[in-house]
């Protein structure tokens, strides 16, 4: 496969989950390592946050954290990665503490919070499997 035009879009990890589930559906893959790449990518992506995501959840996000001052790389790794708390945020975001004042990291928190409400479960029940 060749890459044409690298620049043309970023995507997250909920648009390739969809692209692929739409390729596998689809029925037009040969056997072999495009069915294998296709199956373990999915599989990946099933066990992250993007399984339970919406694209209208994706969208609202991105188009409420246009307002602050963010790079598209860290906006999109917000989705990728939901944080929960401004510690995950600021592993994300560089600079957060000179870039955004804590009301700022306050309302992304909020943001991220009310688009994706299932990343505090995955989180908490990762927690939980942790101390056991």
């Amino acid at each position: 496969m060749e890459t044409k035009n690298e620049n043309v879009a970023t995507l997250c990890n909920f648009e390739v989950m969809e692209k692929l589930k739409k390729i596998r559906a689809a029925k037009t893959m040969k056997k072999g390592e495009l069915a294998t790449i296709t199956y373990e990518t999915l599989c990946y992506l099933e066990s992250t946050p993007c399984k339970k995501m919406s694209d209208s959840s994706v969208r609202n996000c991105m188009r409420e954290l246009k307002p602050f001052v963010l790079r598209d790389l860290e906006r999109l790794m917000l989705v990728n990665t939901p944080p929960g708390n401004a510690v995950e945020l600021q592993l994300i975001i560089s600079d957060s503490e000179e870039r955004l004042t804590e009301e700022e990291v306050d309302k992304i928190l909020e943001i991220i919070a009310r688009n994706f409400p299932h990343v505090k479960e995955v989180k908490k029940d990762s927690e939980d499997d942790d101390s056991e």
